[in-house]
């Protein structure tokens, strides 16, 4: 049963993960580690970074999450323009008013780290370490110039012991996955998960291992928008029907909610009712739902 068994997938954020600090509340490291670890390790699985690292980079570069460059800009390694092309925020660091690089969520921030360590030779030398070798990672980051914190590989490996973070160096992501987000059947057997606050179908997708083209045509959508919180998002294609034959509408309903409400495919529900558009529904309407 799956409400019995909890078929484990990543909580991105989006878990998140999204992923990003909401305004106005404070992310707590704990809850910080809950939510970016499975961004982590599959950077780590890509590029033979360290999850810890990884993770300790981002606790320590951005608050956990409440820094500015975090909360405005998604920016969660404290990375610097270097000819970056795209949007920039600008903040204080080692001079006023420097040039930092901002991103459209945080998988974008968790990879261009990645990438950014591999782009440039002076950081080569660290992927001959060992992925568990955490300690030479952190002041290999030093040595290679990173931070200007002469502390910095101190404090990466103290966040690094304190919160046990070397245990993801061990982990697949399908093993992180195992324990972190429920999946749900939907009354018409269909499987679906809950969208945490400011998660997009981007973050999901990458979370549970699919394609954002799959989240958009299981959900009808085309929309990368951040979702509200408790948004039902399907990982599976939707039925044609459903038991029940008749919806009546409420006010304002369209049929977008109604299809994800029976788990409807909008094309069919369309189709049925020879409703083409997004207009919203009278009170009353009846829509047929097979």
């Amino acid at each position: 049963m799956i409400f019995q068994k909890k078929i484990q997938f990543l909580c991105y954020f989006f878990i998140l993960i999204n992923l990003t600090s909401t305004h106005g509340q404070t992310i707590s490291r704990r809850e910080y580690i809950a939510k970016f670890a499975p961004l982590a390790v599959k950077q780590m699985q890509i590029h033979k970074i360290p999850a810890s690292i990884t993770l300790a980079q981002g606790i320590l570069e951005s608050n956990n999450g409440n820094s500015r460059l975090a909360i405005k800009g998604n920016n969660h390694f404290g990375i610097k323009c270097h000819g970056w092309e795209g949007k920039k925020i600008y903040a204080d660091d080692d001079k006023k008013h420097e040039c930092f690089r901002n991103y459209k969520n945080v998988i974008e921030s968790y990879r261009d780290h990645s990438l950014f360590l591999k782009k440039y030779d002076r950081y080569s030398f660290l992927f001959d370490y060992k992925i568990k070798d955490y300690k030479s990672w952190a002041f290999g980051l030093k040595k290679a110039g990173y931070a200007t914190n002469n502390k910095y590989p101190e404090l990466l490996i103290k966040i690094i012991e304190e919160n046990e973070l070397f245990k993801y160096d061990k982990v697949s992501t399908d093993q992180l996955m195992a324990s972190s987000r429920d999946i749900y059947l939907h009354s018409n057997k269909i499987k679906y998960v809950i969208a945490n606050d400011l998660e997009t179908y981007q973050i999901i997708a990458e979370e549970l291992n699919l394609k954002l083209w799959q989240l958009y045509k299981y959900n009808d959508s085309k929309s990368n928008n951040r979702l509200a919180a408790g948004t039902k998002v399907f990982i599976q294609p939707k039925r044609n029907k459903c038991k029940k034959r008749i919806h009546i509408a409420k006010d304002n309903e369209t049929l977008y909610e109604i299809s994800q409400y029976y788990g409807l495919k909008l094309k069919k529900l369309q189709k049925r009712n020879l409703l083409f558009t997004e207009n919203k529904l009278n009170r009353g309407d009846k829509i047929r739902l097979r």
